[in-house]
């Protein structure tokens, strides 16, 4: 801390001023942030993988997909067909369940923007229920603003 002696032009006697001298404070910053960046290891974007001697072939069939629809009213379709209950969608999920998880047929949920999230929830709810692995939304650009 230094200290600066000033006169003031009526005052005979000298007045001291307190500053707080910065300078030692930016050269330790200053050496702190040199060492930061030499000692931070550079990040590399790759990553060695072994993948081994296996041979991997193609997909050469489409994956089957059923596409379950939600109306705005709450009407649940199954690949376009209207549902009568609850209890036919849970039939429906179940007999894809079954099904082992490398031939499992994808499952896309098409909600209408209209469509009550309770019906939705409803549907992804008894496709979980039901063991359906490969499932997704569908027609979110609608949702966009």
């Amino acid at each position: 801390m230094g200290m600066k002696l000033a006169t003031l032009s009526g005052n005979a006697e000298p007045e001291a001023l307190l500053e707080v001298n910065t300078t030692p404070l930016i050269d330790v910053m200053l050496v702190l942030l040199v060492m930061l960046i030499i000692t931070i290891p550079m990040q590399l974007h790759s990553l060695e993988l072994f993948v081994g001697g296996c041979q991997l072939s193609a997909q050469t069939q489409e994956p089957v997909v059923h596409t379950v629809a939600i109306d705005f009213d709450g009407t649940v379709y199954w690949d376009e067909q209207a549902l009568a209950n609850r209890a036919s969608l849970d039939a429906k999920m179940q007999e894809v369940g079954a099904i082992a998880m490398a031939d499992q047929p994808e499952v896309h949920i098409k909600p209408n923007r209209l469509a009550d999230y309770g019906v939705v929830a409803a549907v992804m709810k008894s496709a979980q229920r039901h063991s359906v692995m490969k499932m997704g939304m569908v027609g979110n650009e609608q949702f966009t603003i």
